[in-house]
């Protein structure tokens, strides 16, 4: 077999065949990256859908929108909703095709590859998920318990899809640790794991309080906070008051663990990833704000939820990072 490096006076020269593989590689990030982005931009098309009461444009069919394979688009809830289909069925196929090259480009231990195949599990999920909320009649106007059961857990699916995706990219970006080095890495315990466990509930939370909002909105902020505390109010407007106490909770928690990594520089990579977790948290808090005083309106929704998907991607990249980063020497 022809070798990878070559030795030389000046040194280790990689050969044409180690040239190839890493430009495959750098492909393979760069694909791995887009099909991340396009996949954020399906969830805020879907938050569309909902603020805007589209999700019935289709109406009880599935994958047919009407009952044809290509509607009628003469309204606009028809339209924002088959776009929402269309877009959702080009992310399977491109984290479908993201799976296959992983296949051929990395070793079968190689985790850019592992978090590939994760991706497409959690992708063919997230589809029958949409296709139950469709089928059971969860969009719309329904405000039954039945539609929150459905919506956290289609929620709580879309966080690990782009969990998944993000770690592919991740490892596929980075040098991965040779198996055989010997390495004193950090436990993955509570510090690590509890912030986001946090973060998933926060964004369960906030997508009972952005159905509520929607479903019954408020034309003033006295009008609103007079709701949260009325027993005649729905459940949704009476559990929205949760979601901002919870938020600043998961802040204060993921600070404490980012603050101090932050200050460590145990990698630059890991001070980069703590730094824009806590940058991305006070823009958070302060956009969460702007959508309380100004009653939610749809543009301040779409950009909190894509506030909220960097963070939940930042704080997946910084503990996988925090886990695999060497642990710190105690003198």
């Amino acid at each position: 077999m022809r070798p990878l490096v070559a030795e030389t006076r000046a040194g280790a020269v990689p050969t044409s065949d180690a040239r190839l593989s890493i430009t495959q590689h750098r492909r393979f990030a760069v694909f791995a990256w887009g099909v991340l982005a396009y996949n954020v931009a399906v969830i805020l098309w879907g938050a569309l859908v909902r603020a805007t009461g589209s999700g019935a444009g289709c109406g009880g069919h599935w994958p047919l929108c009407n009952g044809d394979v290509l509607p009628n688009v003469s309204q606009a809830g028809t339209v924002i909703e088959f776009t929402h289909r269309v877009m959702s069925g080009l992310a399977l196929i491109v984290v479908a095709v993201m799976f296959g090259w992983a296949r051929k480009t990395y070793p079968p231990r190689h985790r850019a590859r592992r978090w590939a195949i994760w991706s497409l599990v959690f992708i063919l999920t997230e589809a029958l998920l949409g296709a139950a909320l469709v089928l059971l009649g969860h969009v719309a106007r329904n405000e039954s318990a039945g539609r929150v059961y459905s919506l956290a857990t289609h929620l709580v699916n879309t966080f690990l899809l782009l969990a998944s995706l993000a770690l592919a990219a991740w490892f596929a970006t980075r040098p991965e640790v040779q198996p055989s080095a010997p390495r004193k890495t950090r436990p993955l315990v509570l510090s690590a794991s509890g912030p986001l466990v946090a973060l998933v509930l926060v964004a369960v939370a906030g997508a009972i309080t952005a159905l509520g909002d929607t479903l019954f909105p408020a034309h003033t902020l006295v009008e609103g906070v007079r709701a949260d505390f009325s027993s005649t109010a729905s459940f949704l407007i009476r559990l929205r008051i949760i979601h901002p106490f919870l938020a600043v909770a998961a802040g204060f928690l993921i600070a404490l663990v980012a603050f101090p990594e932050y200050r460590a520089r145990h990698t630059a990579r890991l001070r980069a990833l703590s730094g824009w977790l806590l940058a991305l948290f006070a823009a958070q808090m302060a956009v969460g704000g702007a959508s309380i005083l100004l009653q939610a309106p749809v543009a301040i929704q779409v950009l909190h939820l894509l506030i909220a998907d960097v963070i939940w991607i930042t704080l997946v990249l910084f503990t996988a990072e925090r886990f695999d980063a060497p642990a710190p020497v105690r003198k």
